[in-house]
């Protein structure tokens, strides 16, 4: 490609230029040239882009020292190729500050001490420049079939790479994911370890190039990217720094085919697990699994080897899909999922229905530190910052994950932990996503299983109750508030949006209805738990009603 990328020094072998003097800067011949200007003003900032040939009178050099070397000084910030100057009326002479300015940032100044017409040279080098672009898009495009050609046949990854190093003459990588790494050639696999450790600590930007020291070393670096995901990096040794843009997008064109490569392997592969969702699903709801399959699926037991069952709740987005379409998108959003789970350290098994996931997440962790939740917390994260078309899993999706375990015969049990924190979260009963963290609302889950839930609130509530609905009144929700606020009465009405007297009213009735020690340590105990309850056996009701009609 580098044929392609014209030069200071091939603009000097054009006939326009047999004239033309090399005064300074003449390590500086391989800088590339993007285009030709001409600049005949002091203030150029907005006007060039970075490559410009600079031709010139010396109109905008006609300053003393210090504002011509600071002229220089600001053309060479903006990046451009060099500068043409043609000596005569406006500038007969290179003062030997500029010169050895230039010469020590290898900035070229070419001299012309015959007149030259500037639009000659323009129309030359442009019609060279466009013409050499074309050739390389030609170029780009034939090399672009030829990797998705190679994409298509065994090995594809390292016939790629193959491809890349015949037009290149440079090493090259793919450095993928978990430690996964294919060079070419051969010398390149101990700088390839070096370079896999320096990418691991880049902080990746969103754009699509990057350049990368590893070894003494420049690297081109390109991410490999699919389904949202990065998949690796493809990497190409640099011979002259910096590289051209149209190397970086033959690097992006085979980026893509490996991304190909990559996803239809991953694809073939889950595939292969396709029995894995129906092994979860068996786990979760106690039937019976063959012990090979918990070998296949689930890594093995160990001291330190923990974990949670996550349950992520969709929007019903592909309820109406057909089978096959289904398979598919399954296909996919499992590969994503899952891709996710191994970049945050978690071991998944992993089971995916139109509207729920259900992820075994097992973790490594030491025994003090095993309740952490900051890693799942990260990836519920990931998962829901995922853009729609990408992630397949809706515009929400809620989170609900079991307390930590390590003994298998407790997933039944982790799953439905599971559903209960997404139950009370639906019923905005509970923010966590966590279990453990749910408060007095794991004894009220447990509890409502049996009558005692209902008689225990109708036993401490149900005269506020009565009383609410004979005189339409709102005593409860007066009594709720003044709890939650520890008895202060300013707090509470302004919660409530309602004067001081009217609150003192509410109190007075609620005193006479539940006595005068309501607000006694013990009693208050007893209320708070019971207005609890009436919340939660008040959602568990609206839920059966929702259940009942869309069934």
């Amino acid at each position: 490609m580098e044929k392609h990328q014209i030069t200071v020094g091939t603009i000097l072998k054009r006939p326009l230029f047999k004239d033309a003097k090399v005064v300074a800067g003449k390590n500086g011949l391989h800088r590339q040239v993007k285009w030709a200007h001409v600049l005949e003003v002091r203030d150029f900032e907005s006007l060039i882009n970075g490559g410009e040939l600079i031709l010139t009178t010396g109109v905008g050099l006609q300053l003393d020292l210090p504002t011509q070397l600071q002229y220089v000084k600001r053309l060479l910030e903006k990046n451009v190729a060099c500068i043409c100057i043609e000596l005569g009326a406006y500038f007969n002479e290179i003062p030997q500050d500029i010169i050895e300015f230039a010469d020590t940032h290898d900035f070229p100044i070419l001299v012309f001490e015959k007149t030259v017409k500037f639009v000659d040279i323009t129309q030359d080098l442009h019609t060279m420049i466009i013409n050499q672009h074309h050739q390389a898009l030609s170029q780009l495009d034939t090399l672009s079939r030829t990797f998705i050609d190679s994409s298509l046949s065994p090995n594809g990854i390292l016939k790629i790479l193959q491809e890349l190093h015949k037009v290149f003459r440079q090493g090259v990588l793919f450095i993928g994911e978990q430690q996964k790494t294919i060079h070419y050639p051969s010398e390149m696999k101990e700088v390839g370890k070096v370079l896999q450790q320096e990418l691991e600590l880049v902080n990746t930007p969103s754009s699509n190039e990057l350049t990368v020291v590893a070894e003494g070393q420049t690297f081109a670096c390109v991410p490999v990217r699919g389904l949202g995901q990065r998949l690796g990096f493809i990497c190409l040794e640099a011979s002259q720094p910096p590289m051209s843009d149209m190397t970086f997008l033959l690097l992006d064109r085979a980026a893509l085919a490996i991304a190909q490569v990559a996803l239809r392997s991953r694809t073939i592969a889950e595939r292969k697990q396709k029995s894995e969702g129906e092994f979860v699903r068996n786990l979760l709801n106690g039937r019976s699994v063959d012990r090979d399959d918990l070998n296949t699926f689930l890594p093995t037991p160990s001291r330190n080897m923990y974990y949670r069952v996550a349950t992520i709740e969709l929007d019903d987005l592909y309820v109406e899909l057909d089978d096959d379409d289904w398979e598919e998108i399954r296909i996919q959003r499992s590969m994503m999922i899952r891709s996710l789970c191994h970049k945050n350290g978690f071991f998944p098994a992993v089971s995916s229905t139109k509207n729920e996931i259900v992820l075994i997440a097992s973790f490594l962790s030491a025994a003090e530190s095993k309740r952490s939740v900051d890693r799942f917390l990260q990836l519920f994260s990931h998962i829901a910052q995922l853009d729609q078309a990408d992630s397949l899993v809706g515009a929400t999706c809620r989170f609900g994950c079991s307390a930590v375990y390590q003994d298998v015969k407790d997933l039944k049990k982790s799953y439905e932990e599971s559903r209960k924190v997404l139950a009370l979260q639906k019923a905005s009963l509970a923010t966590s996503f966590f279990y453990e963290k749910l408060g007095i609302y794991r004894l009220l889950a447990e509890l409502i299983a049996t009558d005692h839930l209902s008689a225990y609130v109708k036993d401490h509530l149900e005269p506020v109750i009565a009383y609410d609905q004979e005189m339409a009144s709102e005593l409860l929700e007066t009594l709720r508030v003044f709890l939650e606020c520890g008895g202060a009465k300013k707090e509470t009405a302004d919660r409530l949006f309602i004067v001081r007297q009217t609150l003192y009213h509410r109190l007075e009735k609620l005193e006479a209805i539940l006595g005068e020690d309501f607000m006694e340590p013990a009693n208050r105990l007893a209320l708070e738990v019971a207005i609890h309850a009436e919340r939660y056996i008040a959602s568990q009701s609206a839920k059966k009603d929702v259940d009942r009609i869309h069934s």
